[in-house]
């Protein structure tokens, strides 16, 4: 799934589909936002205006 296109995306699809790549595929966000060229305030911006906060610890949205 190609995350160019995040800021359009249902914010509870793209929290779903982050939570997803960051427990199969990537150690943390920041290798995520890396790898897709995602501006990571951006991401978290969109994400927390749908009620979303990164927690690090359990490396996931909730």
């Amino acid at each position: 799934m190609d995350l160019k296109n995040y800021a359009s995306m249902d914010p509870v699809m793209l929290m779903s589909i982050i939570n997803m790549k960051l427990r199969d595929e990537f150690a943390s966000l920041e290798d995520l936002v890396r790898y897709y060229d995602i501006d990571r305030e951006t991401l978290c911006a969109r994400l927390a205006d749908a009620g979303f906060t990164y927690l690090e610890d359990a490396k996931q949205f909730r």
